[in-house]
């Protein structure tokens, strides 16, 4: 994930008009047709892989440690740093009572698990965990265990409680003169409570680390284990694949590695050999989100994890390139060499035999058969496609040498268009690169616009693989546009192999991203609209694309309609000799601002005035400053201005297609720090780039901008000559594709109806012999419907349809997605 992705989705969430749906009844044959669907079961499409749809998981929002990772205290080995956040110290989410210091000396557990406490006679410290602090559950039973170690014995006395009193019985342990000895004790929860605090107490002076508490019932009762209920619901998707760690993770800090010799770097990017092997001796890290990251959930965990749910593992190495942000090539070839072994040794612990060195290490940790690995990726989100090529071709070639079964991914840097990811899909085609990553974070508009995107693509290419997507909010609106977006992915499964919706996980009290697919907290977990499209989506894939087509929604490729604005963002500027004319010459606005900015409206921040006969927008800190001009239903016009940036750090914005405060176009001019123009479009706050290129903007010098706008086309030009031109699609909201299922014999129809009124549709089934009943999965609900821990608003509902024939009429609920499985005789 990009950071510019990341600003772009604090810009708001799309709404659509609310609209409650209800399932549907037997349709009448004869009813006039909204649309219709006609199937061709004679003609063969794209085979569909059973991997096309998988999750990616990342430790963002608190995704591991205070989530999957089912360790229930915060910060146990005393490892937090101000390098992970300002306001860390090592005991951080403890408290003290009597004395107790935190201690990095040549006593520690181990090398890389550099801090330890010493605890004074008498004293004790408390752990708070996550969010409201510990959960427990009554007549569940907890695992305990500490390293100590006490010069003259000791003993500690383990308490767990709430501010209602003692949720298990305390337990003492006694601890042995000499070194480290790791502790265990079990506690039976009493009853329930989610604000539970561990309290360890010594009876003489001792040394304390890894002080750990885990639920016993994780997933699959693993002693490291995972969180039931957040692997359940993982698992309940039924996902081809396994996408981890990263994400920013892999391409940001420091590539050296957690050792003396480079100073133990805490801000390091994610490297595996720091997360294998006993956990006490694993290395810890910044998390480049703002938080210390364990490493208990760690690279064999992730595999095992993939397997026990039957899903294909895809890590995701550094290729020596920083993003996110950071946007830096690492210089240093013996560095490069390094970790391209260390993604060859990372190849050898999943897949070697016990003999070899890795191997070895993947059977001491309790997995002697091999994980099967055949994808890797290299990189994430690179901004600069020249310096990663150079570096995953090395990559590449290296793995190709070794193991040429291997799939080696690539990607296109973290956008969906413009000059980083043309050219980086340039280097990819022209070395001929199995597959290359996607990445993108968009409006729902954006979605419903284009279905299509992958039909132009190049079917001998490198294929796709879309390992992040997701429109801008976690309504069942949007929902409904990705699930419209997907029937084009499984339309173009020749070219689209592989689909992760991302991020998978968010604590709702530790949160840096939204949106997200499964919320939780210390006690209960959720999973959002979105959630169950993907679930829908990933349960009834089918295994080839049965070709269809489908009538389009009337009247959705209007004209672009609406009055003209100005605005700025971070910067001040000058506008003058604004005119807007019809197409046939008349004259709609001229204004030169000579009797003052009466017909201007001003709709966003900052400070708007005339001076000196141009209308100034003054404060060079404010953002999006609109003001606006003209009739909402104005189309099929030009637009001139005249512009003059007076200081700030960017350009202009010259808005067109005006039909409120938060839907618009604009033409950001020098936007991005004034490095890049680009084409928006905003409905009801949400943004989505529609045409983009490099340039930026003088201060002081005078532009005349040109914005020509017909029908739906749309031509630009900086001083008298054509900057581009574009033609926006209009969201179609009625969506759908057909699967074969070759497993039970059934046509899968998929149909998503994003508009407010049900879809009465025609369906050929092109003289399908097929039984007469058809069985129905239905997602409805209003647009803005939102799943919570207390309510689930968008479920699927079952039913059966008895009205199949080749030729039937079915409706489809308005804002649904619906399946209907047909089998065939």
């Amino acid at each position: 994930m990009s950071r510019t992705a990341r600003q772009r989705l604090g810009l708001g969430v799309s709404a659509v008009l609310l609209v409650t749906a209800a399932l549907p009844g037997p349709a009448h044959a004869e009813a006039t047709a909204d649309y219709s669907i006609t199937v061709d079961p004679s003609a063969t499409g794209p085979e569909i892989g059973k991997t096309m749809y998988g999750v990616f998981f990342e430790d963002i929002n608190r995704a591991a440690d205070g989530g999957l990772y089912a360790e229930l205290v915060q910060n146990r080995s005393f490892e937090y740093s101000t390098d992970d956040n300002e306001a860390y110290t090592p005991l951080t989410a403890w408290t003290v009572s009597g004395t107790a210091q935190v201690v990095n000396d040549a006593g520690r557990l181990a090398d890389r698990n550099r801090n330890y406490l010493l605890l004074g006679a008498g004293s004790s410290v408390t752990n708070a965990g996550y969010n409201t602090g510990i959960a427990v559950q009554d007549g569940k039973k907890y695992d305990f265990s500490v390293w100590a170690r006490a010069e003259a014995g000791s003993t500690l006395t383990v308490t767990l409680q709430d501010a209602g009193g003692t949720l298990a019985a305390a337990r003492r342990i006694t601890v042995g003169k000499g070194g480290w000895v790791r502790y265990k004790a079990g506690f039976t929860a009493g009853r329930t409570s989610t604000t539970g605090r561990l309290t360890v107490a010594a009876g003489a002076a001792t040394a304390v680390d890894m002080v750990s508490l885990f639920p016993r019932d994780t997933y699959r009762h693993e002693p490291n284990g995972l969180r039931e209920d957040l692997a359940e619901k993982v698992a309940a998707l039924h996902p081809g694949f396994v996408r981890f760690p990263g994400g920013c993770l892999v391409n940001t800090g420091s590539m050296q590695d957690y050792s003396e010799s480079s100073g133990w770097q805490r801000k390091r990017s994610y490297q595996w050999k720091d997360t294998v092997g006993p956990v006490e001796q694993r290395a810890t890290n910044s998390n480049f989100w703002g938080y210390n990251q364990s490493y208990g959930l760690g690279y064999y965990e992730y595999f095992r994890f993939a397997e026990d749910i039957g899903a294909m593992p895809l890590p995701v190495v550094p290729a020596l390139v920083t993003g996110c942000g950071q946007n830096r090539a690492v210089d240093d070839d013996a560095l490069l060499k390094r970790h391209i072994q260390d993604t060859l040794d990372l190849i050898e612990f999943a897949n070697g035999p016990v003999t070899s060195e890795w191997g070895e290490v993947r059977a001491r940790m309790g997995h002697p058969k091999p994980f099967h690995l055949t994808h890797i990726e290299v990189g994430n989100e690179e901004n600069l496609p020249e310096e990663f090529f150079a570096r995953f071709r090395q990559f590449r070639a290296a793995v190709d040498a070794r193991y040429p079964f291997m799939t080696v991914i690539s990607n296109a840097g973290p956008d969906d268009s413009g000059p980083t990811f043309d050219a980086a899909w340039q280097l990819n085609r022209d070395a001929r690169v199995d597959m290359v990553d996607e990445h993108y974070y968009n409006s729902p508009q954006w979605f419903l616009r284009n279905n299509d995107r992958y039909d132009s693509y190049d079917r001998s290419g490198p294929k796709v693989f879309l390992g992040e997507y997701a429109s801008q909010g976690n309504t069942f609106g949007n929902g409904l546009a990705e699930a419209a977006y997907m029937t084009g992915l499984e339309r173009n499964a020749d070219v689209v192999r592989l689909a992760s919706y991302a991020p998978l996980f968010a604590n709702e009290d530790y949160v840096q991203w939204r949106p997200n697919l499964v919320w939780f907290d210390n006690h209960a977990s959720w999973g959002s609209a979105d959630y169950e499209v993907q679930k829908l989506f990933m349960s009834n894939v089918g295994d080839r694309v049965v070709p269809s087509t489908a009538t389009g929604t009337p009247g959705a490729g209007g004209p672009i309609t609406g009055a003209v604005g100005l605005s700025t963002w971070a910067t001040s500027a000058a506008y003058d000799d604004v005119r807007v004319t019809a197409a046939d010459g008349t004259t709609l606005l001229d204004d030169d601002f000579s009797g003052g900015a009466s017909r201007w409206t001003h709709t966003g921040t900052g400070s708007w005035s005339v001076r000196d006969g141009r209308y100034v927008q003054t404060d060079d800190a404010a953002q999006n400053t609109m003001v606006q001009a003209g009739d909402p239903s104005w189309h099929d016009y030009d637009l001139h201005v005249k512009a003059t940036k007076e200081s700030g750090e960017e350009g202009f914005l010259v808005a067109f297609g005006v039909k409120d405060t938060g839907s618009y176009y604009w033409w950001n001019i020098g936007g991005w720090n004034n490095s890049r123009s680009a084409v928006e479009q905003a409905v009801d706050g949400g943004k989505s780039t529609l045409i983009s290129g490099p340039g930026s903007v003088e201060t002081g010098r005078t532009y005349d901008i040109g914005v020509k706008v017909r029908g739906r086309q749309v031509t630009l030009t900086l001083d008298g000559r054509e900057w581009g031109s574009f033609t926006d699609r209009p969201a179609e909201p009625f969506r759908q594709v057909v699967t074969r299922d070759a497993k039970t014999g059934e046509l899968i129809v998929k149909v998503v109806n994003a508009r407010p009124q049900a879809a009465r549709t025609a369906i050929d089934l092109g003289g399908a012999d097929v039984a007469s009943r058809a069985k129905v999965t239905t997602l409805a609900a209003a647009p803005d419907a939102v799943n919570t821990e207390r309510s689930t608003a968008v479920a699927p509902e079952t039913s059966t349809f008895t009205g199949v024939s080749g030729r039937f009429t079915y409706t489809f609920p308005a804002n649904s997605v619906t399946f209907l499985r047909i089998r065939q005789r």
